[in-house]
């Protein structure tokens, strides 16, 4: 299972209403690609696929992919505001190591 905390949910929510028109909801997945092999991808979706699973945080959605379900499993995401910049971070049990730059990792 995904988890997003509250922080993180708030900002999608806000960033998601200032969307015109406004997506149905967020879809979170793993990709190929970085210096350790995979990374994460976060995108508004108009509509779930077929296959996807389906969260829902009060009134917001968020959409995974069955592969990129594999490597979510336990995953913990939340927004975080430093004087180093803002941004989600991804808190993945799952992972072996990361990357010098944290934005790719590997199983």
């Amino acid at each position: 299972m995904v988890q997003l905390t509250e922080k993180a949910v708030e900002k999608v929510r806000e960033i998601l209403t200032s969307q015109d028109p406004q997506p149905a909801g967020l879809r979170i997945a793993v990709v190929g690609g970085g210096c350790s092999g995979f990374s994460y991808s976060m995108a508004f979706e108009n509509q779930p696929n077929m296959l996807d699973k389906t969260y829902a945080y009060g009134d917001l959605k968020v959409f995974i992919d069955q592969a990129s379900l594999l490597y979510l499993d336990g995953v913990n995401v939340d927004y975080v505001e430093s004087l180093e910049g803002s941004g989600f971070k991804f808190e993945n049990p799952n992972v072996k190591s990361t990357c010098g730059c944290g934005s790719s990792f590997s199983v």
